[in-house]
Formats: C-alpha cells, sequence, structure tokens
C-alpha cells in the first residue's frame, strides 16, 4: 500500500517550531527580518508572496514587503538589494522569480550578500553545498530531504533519480542526495529511454515541469516519489509531474500535489531566514 508523505502536515510542525526558536530570538532583541521583493503582477508570483508572507506572521519572522512596478528598470532594484544587505532589520532576502525580461535574474541573485541569501541561489552558498562547507541550500530540494527524512528513509546505499537538472532543483537536489551516500543519476529531456533510468529507482524525485509525465510503469515497486512539479492539467486542474493515480499501489510512498513540496519550500525558507539569525549571533 502506498504512503502519502503529508507536506502540509510536516511544514505545519517546522513552522510551529521555528515559532519557538524566534520567539527566544525576539526576546534577545533580534527579531528575524525577511524583505520579500517582487516585481511586476505575475499572478502565480503573488499567489506565492502572499503565502510566504502568512508563513512569516505564522512563525513570528517580520515581513518587509517590497512590491516594485513592471517597467523597474534593473539598476533601480540593483539598488535596492545594496539598501536591503546594509538594513540591519533584514537577515533574509527574497527576490521573486520570474522578473521582467529588462532584469538578469542571475544579476540580482549575484548581487544578494550570502550571509542573507536565504534562498540558497547565490554562487557562494551552491559553492558551499558542492563542497559541503556549510552556506544556506536552496529552500525546495531542503524541503525534499526533510520529507525524506519524515519517513525514516535511510539513502544510504539507494539508488536515487532526478529528474530533472534546473539551478534551482535539479542540481543541488543531486548534491543534497550524494551527501546521504545514495548513489545519484540525474535525468534529463535528452536522457534516452527515460523510463528505463526511473524504474531503477529507489528513490525518484521528479522535478521537470511535464504534467503527469511519470506514469506507474515508469516507477520501481516500493520507490519513494516526490513530485516537486507544479502544472495544470487539461481540465484546469492543478497537478505534478507524477500521474499519482498511476503510481499508486506501486511506489511505497508518493507525494501529493497539492499539499506536498509546496507548503515544505515555504517552511524551508522561514528555516535559512531564522538559521540566518542564529549563525549571525554565533560569530
Amino acid at each position: 500500500m502506498t504512503q502519502i508523505i503529508d507536506g502540509k502536515a510536516l511544514a505545519a510542525s517546522i513552522r510551529a517550531d521555528l515559532a519557538k526558536r524566534t520567539t527566544v530570538l525576539t526576546e534577545k532583541g533580534h527579531r528575524p527580518g525577511l524583505a520579500v521583493v517582487i516585481v511586476g503582477d505575475d499572478p502565480a508570483s503573488q499567489v506565492y508572496v502572499r503565502n510566504k508572507i502568512r508563513a512569516c506572521a505564522d512563525t513570528g519572522i517580520e515581513s518587509i514587503e517590497y512590491r516594485l512596478a513592471k517597467d523597474t528598470r534593473e539598476e533601480e532594484l540593483l539598488k535596492l538589494i545594496g539598501e536591503l544587505n546594509n538594513d540591519k532589520r533584514v537577515d533574509g532576502i527574497l527576490v521573486q522569480l520570474p522578473l521582467p525580461e529588462q532584469i538578469a535574474p542571475e544579476k540580482v541573485i549575484a548581487a544578494i550578500a550570502p550571509e542573507k541569501d536565504v534562498d540558497g541561489f547565490h554562487v557562494m552558498n551552491a559553492g558551499k553545498l558542492l563542497t559541503g562547507t556549510g552556506g544556506f541550500m536552496p529552500c525546495t530540494p531542503y524541503g525534499v530531504m526533510k520529507m525524506i527524512e519524515s519517513v525514516g528513509y535511510d539513502l544510504t546505499g539507494k539508488e536515487a533519480v532526478v529528474v530533472g537538472r534546473s539551478n534551482i532543483v535539479g542540481k543541488p537536489q543531486a548534491l543534497m542526495l550524494l551527501a546521504k551516500n545514495a548513489t545519484v543519476t540525474v535525468a534529463h529531456s535528452r536522457t534516452a529511454d527515460l523510463a528505463d533510468v526511473t524504474r531503477r529507482a529507489d528513490v525518484l524525485i521528479a522535478a521537470v515541469g511535464r504534467a503527469k509525465m511519470i506514469t506507474g510503469g515508469m516507477v520501481k515497486p516500493g520507490a519513494l516519489v516526490i513530485d516537486v512539479g507544479m502544472n495544470r492539467d487539461e481540465n484546469g486542474k492543478l497537478c505534478g509531474d507524477v500521474d499519482t493515480a498511476s503510481v499508486m499501489g506501486i511506489a511505497g510512498w508518493v507525494s501529493p500535489v497539492p499539499g506536498g513540496v509546496g507548503p515544505m519550500t515555504i517552511a524551508m525558507l522561514m528555516t535559512n531566514t531564522v538559521e540566518a539569525v542564529e549563525r549571525r549571533m554565533n560569530k
């Protein structure tokens, strides 16, 4: 029987623990602060930002919101980031992606001080992940690791397949799995016979952005399947990269969409923000 990994419940538990840590920090005069910057009026981005601000309220983190017009120039955004880097109220800086076409996201990410890069996207934090020397981990793959941990799954010696090679999920996910002694394969759109690769996986992580791409016939019996995708099906209904109905009864565990990785991503953003304060205090 396939077990559902409830990301929503796990995220709520993490936020409750963070609220206690935030209370302690606030009592010491160090209330965590997250600057949230959104440029333009992309509807999906508006929803994501609203959810992040709500999570800040739940955990006692001060959210400082900056809403900029769609035609904001790149140098204006970079100037704001420079100011936030020097603002003592701000422990973490989040710039909601995607950005309008006139702004280069790589320049924006590079401008954020690594110690305030709670998204974990800065090359300094990416390098620390690669070398296993700390830094902030990207929130989505960090959340995936917590979900795997939550069911008591030991990754040592297991074959893990990550479908997707993005800088935000696929590549850092592979590194995190390697750090837990899994044998890791990164598959992608150019992988020959993808189903043959995924059927070998004890742990299968789908992060490719294609609705219901992973079907039951592509899953090893008893595998742990994590669905990172967020898509709309032919009826406009929210769905993941995994055809959940077809893997039920085959997979040992599966994460749902919605209610799986999404809430965990936000929970890990809150975690990184609180940890930013704790690291600064322990210097």
